[in-house]
């Protein structure tokens, strides 16, 4: 894939750099990239509906991980929710 902000080279040292991590450690960067996705998703929301409370913005958020098809099946109640 690829990378739209990162150079040829730049993206051959970091996968060299992921290359020499164990697999725990590899296990928690992609832990800790997935945790700094969710928060930059909230962030969008909160950024979008300024008047959503946190639990709608946890919702919201979960909406764009899962798919409009998959959050509907699972919360029903919030299908309307605009994330």
């Amino acid at each position: 894939m690829k990378r739209l902000d990162t150079t040829k080279e730049a993206e051959n040292i970091q996968l060299e750099i992921f290359r020499r991590m164990g697999p725990e450690r590899r296990l928690r960067a992609a832990l800790d990239l997935t945790r700094t996705s969710r928060r930059l998703l909230a962030a969008g929301v909160r950024s979008r509906h300024p008047d959503y409370t946190e639990h709608q913005v946890k919702l919201a958020t979960i909406k764009l991980t899962l798919g409009a098809d998959l959050f509907a099946s699972v919360y029903p109640q919030e299908k309307d929710l605009l994330p």
